[in-house]
């Protein structure tokens, strides 16, 4: 192969890699969510080391952490109702808006000296109630600004590369503000991020779309959408996977703050390089996925990427070298992101378009929601154990999860493929191929 033809395949390679991006209204997103995703890392970091530094306590990190994503236990199912009833695009307006303000209002609190825990704590309620409604609304929208269907994968994994790229700069930016001017200029920084996804979605160019006539009690959608999930046997599985990860995994990064201090004694900049470490390993699955071209076999890079995620957290805990923990939270990085987005793709192209919104609130609950009750159990058990126990123990289960869902495959597959046949997903020369290999 020569210069020229390495040069063309690279570049059909990126093409293929951001296709996505070819639809104006998700490129208006896209640059503009990175903006303020960058802000909510910066304000993420900073609310951890403000916590910490406050209170000294674990228990206390793990009890805000907890506060702030208790909401999406309760609201989130209902906020999927929200979605699919009234205009997607005005609600995300709605809820960046409430964001911001949450954000000045903390950064003035802080700047001013007059922050207390009570302020944190009801902040975090907010942003956690406002999030509630953000997120599934989010994720269901994603399918209002690509006008091919192939291309949802893609926006999907472009989504997360852009979650995470965020997730590489937020951290390492918190950490040099942090130590140069303090806690507060990282909240006003977050708060004025917002303005970018504010510009995005009003420049965008949307088909009008008028709000669904409630056919029954919000309560009855909602059961419906429930029992539709619980006997979608690959669904259900989806879901229970994602709230065990969330649960008894993703709330590692809760503690964080204490491995930084405590075991490696080091400094704030140390967490954000720590927290930038988990950035750079989803940001490069992140591409991973952006470089498939379609859905099949992602079923079974689900429990590969848990497993991966999980051996990581194993090692992490037990590693006192800090470049090693380093690359273990850069593989748990690259394993949960895989893990992660490729459930939500299944989940977007096996769904009923008029349960899309209620089925994705179900999907983020199941991480978002657990993740105050990880976060809660993490912090009480790290105040008695330490935390290095605590997320040994994590990994170990979060390992066994994987393995079951990795026993299920077959029996899933069965379940996927008439459903992908009839929305034309396996392609007509993939009819010899057996159901084991298109999941």
């Amino acid at each position: 192969m020569n210069a020229q033809q390495v040069k063309s395949s690279i570049f059909i390679k990126l093409r293929l890699m951001f296709r996505a991006l070819q639809y104006r209204n998700f490129r208006l997103f896209f640059t503009g969510q990175i903006i303020s995703l960058i802000g909510i890392w910066i304000q993420f970091i900073a609310m951890s080391w403000l916590v910490y530094r406050i209170t000294d306590s674990p228990f206390w990190l793990g009890l805000v952490g907890f506060f702030s994503q208790i909401p999406a236990l309760f609201i989130m199912p209902l906020a999927g109702v929200v979605a699919d009833r009234y205009n997607r695009h005005r609600i995300l307006i709605l809820t960046q808006t409430l964001a911001m303000i949450q954000a000045l209002i903390l950064a003035i609190l802080v700047l001013t000296d007059s922050i207390l825990l009570w302020h944190i704590i009801l902040l975090s309620i907010l942003i956690g109630s406002i999030n509630a409604f953000d997120m599934p609304t989010r994720h269901a929208f994603i399918i209002h600004m690509i006008d091919n269907r192939e291309d949802i994968s893609n926006a999907i994994a472009l989504n997360s590369t852009m979650f995470n790229l965020a997730r590489l700069i937020g951290p390492s930016l918190a950490g040099i503000i942090i130590a140069a001017w303090g806690e507060g200029f990282c909240f006003l920084i977050n708060s004025i991020s917002y303005i970018a996804v504010l510009i995005s979605l009003f420049c965008m160019r949307l088909t009008s779309r008028s709000a669904k006539t409630p056919e029954h009690h919000i309560f009855q959608e909602l059961k419906e959408a429930a029992i539709y999930a619980w006997e979608f046997t690959t669904i259900r599985t989806i879901l229970l996977l994602s709230a065990l990860m969330s649960l008894m995994g993703i709330s590692y990064q809760i503690l964080m703050p204490i491995f930084v201090r405590d075991i490696f004694y080091q400094g704030p900049q140390v967490l954000g390089f720590l927290m930038a470490a988990a950035g750079i390993g989803a940001l490069c699955g992140a591409l991973f996925l952006a470089m498939r071209k379609g859905v099949l076999g992602l079923g079974h890079l689900i429990p590969i990427a848990g497993g991966l995620f999980s051996s990581g957290l194993i090692l992490f805990s037990l590693s006192r070298i800090f470049w090693v923990s380093m690359i273990l939270i850069l593989i748990c990085g690259f394993g949960i992101m895989v893990q992660m987005a490729a459930c939500n793709t299944l989940l977007q192209t096996l769904v009923d378009e008029d349960k899309r919104g209620r089925l994705l609130s179900f999907y983020t609950l199941s991480f978002m929601g657990m993740m105050p009750l990880g976060s809660l159990l993490s912090g009480w058990l790290a105040s008695h154990i330490g935390a290095p126990p605590v997320i040994f123990l994590g990994g170990t289960i979060c390992l066994l999860g994987s393995l079951f869902f990795l026993r299920k495959l077959p029996l899933l597959s069965q379940e996927v493929q008439p459903i992908y046949e009839g929305r034309g997903i396996i392609p007509p020369v993939a009819e010899g191929i057996q159901a084991t290999l298109r999941f």
